[in-house]
């Protein structure tokens, strides 16, 4: 069985994904931010290191899907393939950040990759709005985030509305995070538990 949590910077993706992985016994397979040779110069400098950061994304989130299904185990992961390609890649062009001949080349590199690849069992997708994302970013006080444009999150949420709305790889669970606190109200964990339980198990 493969979860798969997606939102925008901010949401609360890592820690839905451990808080699950602890009430199911399941294995997290965690985003590669710590370990991004990228990440810095991006966020200083995001005209200059856009293709970079979102090849380097690709191959880590390949490997991930790869080990995934390898392991023939349970799996709760930290963000998609998929929000780099519809997501972050067309943003990053569409703001004049990602020459469009470096964001076909990624798209076109991605298509392929996609076609070898199974959708997860369940795709989660936390929403939350801007001030909500901004309030998280600054708690977390990871460096880099707090340099984020509020425009850049703004165009971000926009582009994952949209395509939570097209999705149709296969099932899709949308939880709206401004109304809850699944962090420190176990009803509010519960309430998303049982949501899923009724996607994955029929359950509820």
């Amino acid at each position: 069985m493969h979860i798969a949590i997606a939102g925008n910077i901010g949401v609360g993706k890592t820690t839905l994904a451990s808080l699950l992985a602890k009430h199911y016994n399941w294995e997290t397979n965690y985003e590669d931010v710590d370990d991004n040779p990228y990440l810095d110069d991006f966020y200083r400098d995001m005209k200059a290191w856009a293709f970079n950061l979102q090849i380097f994304f690709l191959h880590s989130r390949l490997k991930q899907i790869m080990s995934i299904h390898d392991s023939g185990k349970n799996v709760i992961q930290d963000r998609t393939m998929y929000e780099d390609a519809y997501i972050f890649a067309p943003n990053l062009h569409s703001m004049d950040l990602m020459a469009t001949r470096d964001f076909e080349t990624y798209f076109s590199l991605f298509r392929q990759v996609e076609q070898l690849l199974q959708p997860p069992d369940l795709l989660i997708y936390l929403k939350a709005s801007i001030p909500s994302l901004v309030k998280r970013i600054q708690t977390k006080g990871r460096e880099y985030e707090n340099t984020i444009r509020i425009d850049y999150l703004e165009s971000l949420n926009r582009r994952y509305d949209t395509w939570a709305k097209s999705y149709d790889l296969g099932k899709m669970l949308v939880i709206d995070t401004d109304s809850i606190n699944f962090i420190e109200n176990p009803a509010d964990l519960n309430k998303i538990i049982n949501k899923i339980d009724a996607e994955l198990f029929g359950l509820f």
